[in-house]
């Protein structure tokens, strides 16, 4: 299935103001430029320039255009919640150097406590993967996830231990459009423990969420349990005018 024609305008302008082209306060070229930049239509741009307003990179100013409002964060990796975005690209985005390990990679299929647990239907069969996220030599996020299998059968260890979104994007051609997120403190676990550097702590932040792809299917639930004292996030809101 062919990727929406604003996906890669969005990605490209996405980059743009990450890297620096754009710069915090800074006014995007105009509709106009961007149609004829693109050999594209202006609902086209406004769809990706729409994305980009609800991850808060962007402003749009009636009359005036549309304004960079994005300004790069130091001190703590920053995760967007209710962003989509994977391990990898926020890695990036702040500059820091990670690597992740696999400690679990496994064929399961949902039984009635996991489907309660993840949302997938009961007999359907998953890639339940475990990984450790590491900042330099801190290890600061476990993640544990169940991937649907139907929608990615080639999924292995080697995919898992470099980037899963990138392989479902770049090799398989799926667009992931939608995710579902909660935040919690929670009492650390043994798994916490024995895989986080906690140093004494003893609860964990937690991340779960439901991601969808384009066509509306289910593909991943996850858990990302997270050193509360080295991770902040941004969440990105939009005011709707009431009348």
């Amino acid at each position: 299935m062919p990727a929406p024609k604003y996906e890669p305008i969005y990605k490209e302008i996405r980059n743009e103001i990450l890297s620096g082209v754009y710069a915090f306060g800074d006014y995007l070229p105009s509709e106009n430029e961007y149609t004829q930049k693109y050999g594209c239509t202006r609902n086209t741009i406004r769809r990706a320039i729409g994305l980009l307003s609800a991850e808060g990179l962007l402003l749009p100013q009636h009359g005036r255009g549309v304004q960079v409002i994005y300004s790069p964060e130091t001190g703590k990796s920053l995760f967007t919640v209710g962003g989509i975005e994977s391990f990898s690209e926020a890695a990036s985005r702040n500059s820091l150097r990670v690597k992740t390990r696999v400690v679990g990679f496994e064929e399961v299929t949902a039984d009635e406590k996991l489907s309660r647990k993840t949302g997938f239907d009961p007999g359907k069969e998953l890639f339940h993967v475990q990984r450790i996220r590491m900042f330099g030599n801190k290890p600061i996020i476990f993640d544990e996830n169940w991937f649907l299998k139907s929608e990615m059968p080639g999924l292995n260890e080697k995919i898992a231990a470099a980037s899963i979104y990138r392989y479902l994007e770049n090799e398989l051609g799926m667009t992931i459009t939608t995710s579902k997120r909660r935040v919690s403190a929670e009492k650390a676990i043994p798994e916490d423990i024995r895989y986080l550097a906690l140093h004494g702590l003893d609860f964990v932040l937690v991340v779960t969420g439901q991601v969808f792809n384009s066509r509306g299917v289910m593909f991943e639930f996850t858990q990302s349990r997270h050193v509360p004292d080295q991770v902040c996030f941004i969440e990105s809101a939009i005011r709707q005018k009431i009348s």
